[in-house]
């Protein structure tokens, strides 16, 4: 089975509390696509600029990603700068700068369009739906999005959710999409709205799987020395997606598995900057990790 990652790639200026580091390879489809990698070869499409580094698309290739849908654009990368708060909660947004993200079409090739899973990482709803309407007969699609599209975009993200199979909220999206302070009520809503699924992600606090046929909580994966949060939500669904790519299957038990893997690949991303402790964790330790996030959840 095939899985096609469409989204954003950048690089970002990351302050934390504790450390800096600048031009960082980043954005959404690049933290989902190398921690699908894990499970299955994902299909990236994305737009970057000409001054994107020839060492970066490499780096991705080495990871197992598909780069033939990367579209190199005249201008700069779309970059994006960060600074969190000694609780890692919170996160302030210094800079963005779309440079050729502002234009961006997505293109999916000729020979990816028949892919069976689709992860829509953030990026405007339109732009979404226009990359959704070139795969030609998807299995399983799930989007993420952003507060900044339930509040300028609401229409165009009524639309997708009419679209997809599932759809990855935070606490605060999910308020603001249905006006309901109680989450699970709002994730209730938000499946009156077309998803069959809706994944909560709750930061430290872990992440929450709602469906007509399987509700499934748990904790995120302690980690001890958590040095850059950014991504780890993208690398969640990653794992997530890799999966059940890998698997073929969405049933209840291969979405609740996938769920821990999510897990799994979202708790190495927050151990460096970067996709580096993603990129170079190896099976055996992910599975060892998987084991003992299991260990913590059952009875």
């Amino acid at each position: 089975m095939s899985l096609i990652v469409i989204g954003t790639l950048a690089y970002d200026d990351i302050e934390t509390a504790h450390a800096a580091r600048k031009g960082v390879l980043g954005g959404s489809a690049t933290y989902c696509a190398v921690a699908a990698s894990h499970f299955t070869k994902p299909r990236l499409v994305g737009v970057v600029g000409n001054d994107f580094q020839e060492s970066d698309v490499k780096k991705l290739q080495a990871s197992g990603v598909d780069t033939e849908g990367l579209e190199v654009a005249d201008g700069k990368t779309f970059r994006w700068g960060g600074r969190y708060e000694e609780d890692w909660n919170t996160r302030h947004t210094t800079f963005t700068d779309l440079n050729v993200l502002e234009h961006f079409a997505p293109k999916v090739p000729a020979g990816q369009r028949d892919s069976k899973f689709v992860f829509l990482a953030n990026a405007a709803p339109a732009v979404q739906l226009q990359a959704l309407e070139q795969v030609e007969h998807p299995t399983f699609v799930m989007a993420d999005t952003m507060n900044l599209w339930i509040d300028i975009a609401r229409e165009d993200l009524t639309n997708l959710l009419r679209r997809v199979d599932a759809i990855v909220l935070n606490d605060e999206e999910a308020r603001m999409l249905t006006g309901e302070s109680n989450l699970i009520r709002a994730a209730g809503q938000v499946l009156g709205m077309g998803p069959k699924l809706v994944v909560l992600k709750k930061g430290e606090h872990g992440a929450f799987l709602m469906g007509s046929d399987v509700h499934f909580s748990l904790p995120a994966y302690p980690v001890e020395n958590v040095v850059d949060p950014t991504g780890a939500g993208d690398s969640f669904a990653g794992g997530f997606m890799g999966y059940l790519t890998a698997q073929n299957s969405i049933d209840p038990a291969h979405l609740r598995k996938a769920m821990l893997h999510g897990t799994v690949t979202a708790s190495f991303c927050v151990e460096d900057f970067g996709i580096g402790p993603l990129a170079e964790r190896n099976a055996d330790e992910l599975a060892a990790r998987y084991d003992d996030l299991l260990g913590i959840v059952t009875v």
